[in-house]
C-alpha cells in the first residue's frame, strides 16, 4: 500500500499570511503605479515579494525549529519586551484599519451602503468568520483560502479583459526599468517596498505553523513550510502584479492616474465594462475579509505569546476593532477620505516594522535556540541586511520625505 503525501496536510500557514500582502493597502499603492507609470514598476513587485517569501521563510523556521513564536520568544529573551508588546498591539490596530477600510469600501460599492455604517458592519465580518476556529484550524484556513480563490479568479477576468502584452509583462516583471531613476517613480517605488512586509504577518506565521509539529521531523516540517510559503505569497505576487497591470493596461493607456479605490471602480465601467467594475469590487470585499481576519487572529497570537496562557479570542477580536473603528469613524464623520486613513495606518506600520525585524534576524541566527537549523553565515548576513535596509526605508518614508526633497 502507497502512503500518501503528508503535502497537503501542512500547507495552509502561508496561505493566511499571503492574504495580507494583497490587502487593500497594497491595491491602492499598485494602483497607483501602474496608473501612473503604466509597467514600469513592475519589478519593485517582484522584488518586494521575494524580500516577503525571505522574512516569512525565517518566520517559519523560527515556529518549526523552537516550538515557539516570535511574540513568545520576545517575551523570554528581551528585558524590552512591554515596549515591543507595545509596539506590535499598535501594530495590530493599525493593520486592521486598513484591512476593515477595505471591506467598508468594497460594500460602499457593491451595496451602495454609507461608508460610516459599512464600516461598522465589519465589526460582524471577523467575529463570524473567526467562529470557525472552534472547528479546528483547519477550517479557518479553507475559508480564507476560499477569499484567496476569489480575488484571484477576479483578477484573472481582469488581466483577460485588459489584453495585456505578454512580452512587456515578462520583460518588466523581471528587469528593472530606466523609469525607477525618475525621482517620483522612486518615491513610489520605494512605497511599494515599504508597504510590503507588515509585522502582524511575521507573529502569525511563526505561531501558525507550530500546528504542523509533531508528526514528522522539524527539517520535513520546514521544508513542507517553505514549499507552502512559496507558494501563497507567489499567489499574492502574482494578484498584486496583475493590479499594477490591469492599472497600465487600462488607466494608464488612456492617460488616466487613479490614486482612489471607489475612482478605480467607477473608471473601469466605461472602460472594460460593469463585469469588470464588480469583478473589481467583488475581489477588493474578498481582500478585506480575509486580510482582517488574519490580522485579528495575529493579534489574538501577539498577546498569547506576549502574556502567556490563551486569550479570549472574541473579546480580543472584538477589543482591536473598536480600537480601529473608533478613530476611523470619527475620520468619517468628519468627511475624511478612506484612502487617508489607509495611507495613516502604512505609517504606523513602518514605525513598528524594524521592531519585529531585528529580532527576526537576532533569534533565527542563534544556535542555541535554532540548532541545525540556525541561518548559516550567508543567510544571516542577508537577514541583518534586510532588516537595515527595510528600517532606513521605513525611517525615510515616515520622516516624510518626498521626491521635491533632496
Amino acid at each position: 500500500m502507497v502512503r500518501r503525501l503528508p503535502l497537503l496536510r501542512y500547507l495552509g500557514p502561508a496561505f493566511l499570511v499571503a492574504v495580507g500582502y494583497m490587502d487593500p493597502g497594497n491595491w491602492a499603492t499598485s494602483l497607483e503605479a501602474g496608473s501612473r507609470f503604466g509597467f514600469a514598476l513592475l519589478f519593485v513587485v517582484t522584488l518586494s515579494s521575494a524580500l516577503a517569501i525571505f522574512l516569512q521563510a525565517l518566520a517559519a523556521k523560527l515556529g518549526v525549529a523552537t516550538g515557539q513564536d516570535l511574540a513568545e520568544h520576545m517575551r523570554a529573551r528581551y528585558r524590552a519586551w512591554p515596549l515591543l508588546f507595545a509596539v506590535a498591539l499598535v501594530a495590530m490596530v493599525a493593520t486592521d484599519l486598513a484591512e476593515f477600510m477595505g471591506v467598508a469600501v468594497g460594500l460602499n460599492l457593491l451595496f451602495g451602503l454609507p461608508l460610516l455604517l459599512a464600516a461598522w458592519l465589519t465589526v460582524l465580518d471577523v467575529l463570524l468568520i473567526l467562529y470557525l476556529e472552534r472547528f479546528g484550524f483547519r477550517a479557518l484556513e479553507l475559508v480564507v483560502l476560499g477569499f484567496v480563490a476569489v480575488i484571484a479568479g477576479a483578477y484573472v477576468l481582469e488581466v483577460a479583459l485588459a489584453r495585456p502584452e505578454p512580452l512587456a509583462l515578462l520583460r518588466h516583471a523581471f528587469l528593472p526599468d530606466p523609469t525607477l531613476a525618475r525621482p517620483e517613480a522612486l518615491y513610489l517605488a520605494l512605497g511599494i517596498l515599504g508597504a510590503t512586509v507588515m509585522p502582524h504577518n511575521l507573529f502569525l506565521h511563526s505561531a501558525q505553523v507550530k500546528t504542523r509539529l509533531g508528526l514528522l521531523p522539524k527539517a520535513v516540517v520546514y521544508r513542507y513550510a517553505l514549499l507552502d510559503t512559496l507558494l501563497g505569497l507567489g499567489g499574492s505576487w502574482l494578484v498584486n502584479g496583475a493590479i499594477l497591470v490591469v492599472a497600465a493596461a487600462v488607466f494608464h493607456a488612456k492617460g488616466l492616474v487613479v490614486t482612489d479605490l471607489a475612482e478605480a471602480y467607477r473608471t473601469l465601467t466605461p472602460l472594460l465594462g460593469p463585469l469588470a467594475a464588480f469583478a473589481f469590487a467583488l475581489a477588493l470585499l474578498a481582500s478585506g475579509l480575509a486580510s482582517s481576519t488574519t490580522g485579528t487572529l495575529a493579534a489574538q497570537r501577539v498577546v498569547e505569546g506576549f502574556l502567556g496562557g490563551r486569550a479570549r479570542g472574541p473579546r480580543l477580536r472584538l477589543l482591536v476593532r473598536l480600537a480601529a473603528m473608533l478613530p476611523a469613524s470619527l475620520a468619517l464623520t468628519l468627511g475624511l477620505p478612506a484612502m487617508g486613513l489607509i495611507v495613516l495606518s502604512q505609517v504606523v506600520l513602518s514605525f513598528a516594522l524594524p521592531f519585529v525585524l531585528f529580532p527576526l534576524a537576532h533569534l533565527t541566527g542563534r544556535k542555541d535556540l535554532m540548532g541545525s537549523m540556525a541561518n548559516p553565515p550567508l543567510v544571516q548576513l542577508l537577514a541583518w541586511g534586510v532588516a537595515v535596509a527595510v528600517a532606513v526605508l521605513n525611517l525615510w518614508l515616515l520622516l516624510g520625505v518626498s521626491p521635491t526633497k533632496t
